[in-house]
């Protein structure tokens, strides 16, 4: 952060390399569609190069800066776009494989199970299953009490378990 802050574009390239998949993983978790998410992950890096000058170091670290710039710039997404977005496409194709259509069928059951919890309890389980982040790395990043970050991933575990995922 300090190099990027310092208008060095390699440590904005180091950051990139470092941390795309942590971000996208977050957006993603928000905003449910890959598009967006690969479109707003996009942007992440160029805002981040346009706000460097205003990180100030934190005790918790940069990873935990960058996952609220990115949770905030997706919620900001949500508001501008207060429409329902599909998440994925069903395929073109005719001539649809009965493994296909499995697959596809097993995709909507589990966006319909994750569309089930609340956002605050999507964003935690996707910080916390797919960027493999800590409660406490999660309970920082989304500056919230860790008690409330476990309670959110409690909850949602429930209602994923009635869809039958465990």
């Amino acid at each position: 952060m300090a190099r990027i802050k310092s208008g060095d574009k390699e440590g904005l390239k180091d950051i990139y390399t470092a941390y795309l998949s942590y971000i996208y993983t977050i957006v993603y978790g928000i905003v449910n569609s890959k598009e967006n998410a690969e479109d707003i992950t996009s942007e992440f890096f160029i805002k981040l190069w346009e706000i460097a000058d205003q990180y100030k170091p934190q005790s918790n670290g940069h990873k935990a800066y960058l996952a609220t710039v990115a949770r905030n710039m997706a919620l900001d997404f949500l508001r501008k776009n207060k429409r329902e977005v599909l998440t994925e496409e069903l395929p073109e194709e005719e001539d649809v494989t009965s493994q296909v259509e499995e697959e596809v069928i097993s995709d909507v059951g589990l966006q319909e199970a994750l569309n089930s919890l609340k956002e605050a309890e999507r964003v935690v389980v996707s910080m916390k299953i797919l960027s493999d982040m800590t409660f406490q790395e999660i309970a920082d990043a989304l500056n919230t009490p860790l008690g409330t970050v476990t309670w959110r991933y409690k909850n949602a575990l429930m209602k994923l378990r009635r869809y039958g995922y465990e």
